[in-house]
């Protein structure tokens, strides 16, 4: 399937965006530890959601979680508390090819019965679920921080809790401690304890309302559009944002401000932000986007559009997400005109080196969503823009196109 995206005048709509599926994993596997009664409230229906929704509400011999990455390390993760059961969780071919190595390695440090049921490192897993002992684990700080995560979730069921201590350089910062945040808020006593360590007690967490807040990674896709819409003063309203997120892509507000978009948070509702396009843009971009990752194709492609020069590091996860995403982007804003130069295994610049663009160029999305996601704001500079398997879209935000068209996008579906 292929969509062709013409784009509006002007945009002015408001948006509600879906729930962050960060926060909703965290909540959900939180929810499962606990054997609670009450279901977080605000889940999103994305995809990765879905999968870890149908996972933690069936417990199935074999789970397969398709292509949600969080989903496949908090599960391998809950499934070695499940005393007496054997479980064998998989995913696609993609997900298959994704290292889960340094999870299992932990895991089994702390008592965990894992296997590799193919290859070595890699999933799928066979795992049987048994009491952990925990105590003081030794892991490296620039390993993913869903590793770092899934291993904090399961620390209150250890029977020693868990003191994790981080060797190195500690990447993603921001969602560790949107990892212990989200604990807290059920109840549960765990902190940093020294600059390099983060220790928490055995205990209970409490089975309690919680209100998931929407996406900034999502939000971030309306930021490009206002900075990329040719005409000043138009505005999107989002609500469900918090000013205070611990979201760690809620950075995407100050990064915007260099590209021309003000945010506002209304004063009689404290949780819904107007986005402004208001002024002019920076001449050139530099960030380290270590701590931000997602937010890389959504600033590449506007910088890219708007003849922004920019050189961003801390990309090196980049290339185990749904795809090699720096190669994807280079590939993809060729056909748009745009020479990208990669760097270092986690650098990605342009200097405005241009090439003959693709006279109707069609972009392939890789099976990511964040590949059409960020690619379909570019229909305001170009008028139009074709987008190859559109549908990817549902692994974080399934309602993006009626969205789109909700801004007054006119969207067209063709086999060609």
């Amino acid at each position: 399937m292929q969509y062709i995206v013409k784009a509006p005048t002007t945009i002015g709509a408001t948006i509600n965006l879906p729930a962050s599926k960060s926060i909703c994993n965290r909540a959900l596997a939180i929810h499962a530890i606990s054997g609670g009664h009450i279901m977080p409230d605000n889940l999103s229906d994305c995809d990765d959601t879905t999968a870890m929704l149908k996972a933690v509400s069936q417990w199935g011999d074999t789970i397969d979680i398709g292509a949600a990455g969080t989903a496949m390390r908090f599960l391998t993760a809950l499934l070695c508390l499940r005393e007496g059961e054997e479980h064998v969780i998989t995913g696609t071919q993609r997900m298959c090819h994704r290292p889960i190595g340094p999870l299992v390695a932990a895991l089994r440090q702390l008592g965990a019965d894992i296997e590799y049921v193919g290859e070595e490192g890699f999933p799928p897993l066979r795992i049987r679920g048994g009491r952990l002992s925990g105590g003081r684990l030794e892991v490296p700080g620039n390993i993913s921080s869903q590793y770092i995560s899934a291993l904090l979730l399961i620390g209150p069921a250890m029977s020693n809790g868990l003191e994790l201590h981080l060797t190195g350089k500690i990447i993603s910062r921001p969602y560790i401690d949107l990892t212990l945040h989200v604990m807290h808020e059920f109840k549960c006593a765990i902190d940093w304890t020294d600059v390099d360590t983060i220790t928490v007690k055995p205990q209970t967490y409490s089975d309690m309302p919680y209100k998931i807040e929407n996406d900034w990674t999502a939000a971030s896709y309306w930021y490009e559009m206002l900075a990329l819409c040719p005409h000043m003063e138009q505005q999107v309203t989002l609500p469900g944002l918090y000013d205070g997120s611990r979201q760690g892509d809620s950075a995407v507000r100050y990064l915007f401000r260099l590209l021309g978009v003000k945010t506002e948070f209304l004063r009689d509702d404290a949780d819904t932000m107007v986005l402004t396009h208001h002024t002019q843009p920076v001449h050139r971009m530099e960030y380290d986007l270590v701590n931000q990752p997602d937010l890389a194709q959504t600033l590449v492609v506007t910088c890219c559009a708007l003849g922004i020069h920019f050189h961003f590091t801390g990309l090196a996860t980049l290339k185990i997400k749904e795809t090699d995403r720096i190669e994807a982007l280079k590939t993809e804003l060729r056909k748009l005109g745009y020479v990208l130069e990669d760097r270092n295994d986690g650098e990605l610049l342009w200097d405005g080196t241009t090439c003959e663009a693709d006279p109707q160029p069609v972009i392939d999305t890789y099976e990511d969503h964040r590949m059409a996601m960020a690619f379909a704001p570019v229909a305001l500079v170009r008028g139009e823009l074709r987008i190859n398997n559109p549908e990817v879209v549902s692994k974080s935000y399934p309602r993006y196109w009626d969205d789109l068209r909700h801004a007054g996008f006119i969207i067209t579906e063709t086999n060609q």
